[in-house]
């Protein structure tokens, strides 16, 4: 489309998956569009580079094939021949002294078969007994939003809690059972558990093929691209025709005229770009404190400030095969595995890439043996200290762990070290209420909407939801907007 400067101008404060999801999903309307980037890449929290000379991602690694907004994402942008379908996706717990597989019939660590749980010994006698009193104990009262911890663990224990959903919580949001919400980051058992007595009876009732399983009835839950998810952010940049600029970063937002002004750059030499509407895709806090000044959205920028974020760091490993016992990784029939904040290892979470990747399990160095590629997770929140390390400290103890688990011998063969500072945010006891004020006070400005993973969901699929949704609300706007005289 030839997209003049007539046409309204909507501005994106924000070039990773959401921004662009965004700028994509505008190509065909009648509008230009303007990506600024405060930083000097794309892509926000997906990067890929290579390591031991593979192409493995920095960031997230790979998008639920459950929700359609992902996988449709890519068909559109045409990389759907690029898909690659996981290996085994089964998980383990490492956790008193082994490893130990993950139960099946779980929902996000909440287990629904008991003689299930005491198989798989990652609870003692003890935990596995006061979990199975949650078969027979009355409704637990739940007025309002709860933390997780408090109500898992009156159903089913606090070793439920600690060694299941405590470690499974902390791989997708860095965060503590304990303090993160029930509904907010639990929907879909928050809503059953209202309609069951039982807590395992609640999670049993939701397992149809879900993440918790790696499953479902039509095939694997995952994708990726035999590329890296990495790859994704420069093919939407440049399918979006929009104009994206890198090193570009957004420090003041002030309504003018039927629309907005952005100034944009440093203090000394600031740049104003004028905007019909515009689209925040950026984290909280950055998002805030552009809102500061604008009148009537204190109660958004209040909201905001109220959302934290968790730092990590990936470390990324390549070993030849023959360093781990046995035949592989493959012959253990796991993807990985979790670790339990209280069994305090500085990792939290370990992925076999090339097991669970097939087309990744071919790797080798030049005349050598094949890899095996492993990403180990590190960093909780509230653990600030412990990513303040040096890579090189990082990777040593990453590599330690790691031996101490699976009986992996030598140094690695490469490492690579990534740093991901408040990448994840909290979704705290309240989130859904704080979400609710910030797009209430959002909605009363004309012209402007927000998306990304401070709102419904931190993966790739919900954060394209959120980005639809923006557009659909700025274009909404323009639509009912006066023709210009």
């Amino acid at each position: 489309m030839d997209r003049t400067s007539a046409q309204p101008h909507v501005v994106i404060v924000g070039g990773g998956i959401s921004g662009l999801a965004a700028a994509f999903s505008l190509r065909d309307a009648a509008v230009r569009v303007t990506v600024l980037e405060g930083s000097p890449r794309l892509g926000g929290k997906l990067s890929v580079s290579e390591i031991a000379g593979l192409a493995v991602d920095e960031g997230a690694e790979a998008l639920l094939v459950t929700r359609p907004e992902g996988t449709g994402l890519i068909a559109e942008a045409g990389l759907g021949d690029q898909r690659a379908a996981p290996g085994p996706t089964s998980s383990a717990i490492w956790t008193r002294g082994a490893l130990r597989p993950l139960p099946r019939r779980q929902f996000m660590g909440v287990p629904s078969d008991m003689a299930e749980l005491a198989r798989s010994g990652v609870l003692s006698g003890e935990g596995v007994a006061r979990a199975g009193q949650d078969l027979e104990l009355p409704p637990t009262a739940r007025d309002g939003d709860v933390p997780v911890a408090a109500y898992v663990a009156a159903r089913l224990g606090d070793e439920v809690v600690d060694r299941l959903v405590d470690p499974l919580l902390g791989g997708v949001y860095a965060g503590r059972s304990a303090e993160l919400s029930f509904d907010a980051t639990l929907p879909a058992l928050a809503a059953a558990s209202r309609r069951h007595r039982s807590l395992a009876e609640a999670a049993g009732s939701l397992l149809h093929g879900t993440p918790a399983s790696g499953t479902r009835a039509g095939g694997a839950v995952f994708t990726t691209l035999t590329g890296g998810l990495g790859m994704l952010p420069a093919y939407l940049a440049k399918a979006s025709g929009a104009d994206v600029r890198t090193s570009a970063m957004a420090r003041e937002l002030a309504p003018a005229g039927s629309g907005w002004r952005l100034t944009v750059g440093s203090a000394a030499a600031p740049e104003r770009i004028e905007a019909d509407a515009v689209i925040l895709a950026i984290p909280a806090r950055p998002a805030g404190r552009l809102l500061a000044d604008v009148a009537g959205a204190s109660a958004a920028v209040t909201a905001f400030g109220e959302i934290s974020y968790a730092s990590m760091a990936i470390v990324t490993l390549a070993y030849p095969r023959s360093a781990f016992p046995g035949p592989g990784l493959a012959a253990r029939g796991w993807s990985g595995y979790l670790v339990p904040a209280v069994d305090g290892r500085a990792v939290k979470a370990v992925t076999f890439s090339t097991v669970k990747w097939p087309h990744l399990a071919g790797a080798s160095a030049p005349g050598a043996e094949p890899l095996e590629i492993v990403r180990c997770s590190a960093g909780r929140i509230g653990e600030e200290a412990l990513l303040q390390r040096a890579d090189e400290d990082l990777a040593a103890l990453a590599a330690a762990e790691l031996a101490e688990a699976t009986g992996v011998r030598g140094r690695p063969a490469a490492s690579r070290v990534t740093r991901w500072g408040g990448a994840l945010p909290q979704y705290t006891v309240g989130h859904l209420d704080r979400v609710a004020a910030i797009r209430a006070a959002v909605a009363a400005q004309p012209g402007l909407a927000v998306c990304g993973a401070a709102y419904d969901g931190v993966g790739i699929p919900a954060c394209v939801a959120t980005a639809r949704e923006a557009v659909s609300q700025v274009l909404a706007f323009l639509a009912a907007r006066p023709p210009a005289s």
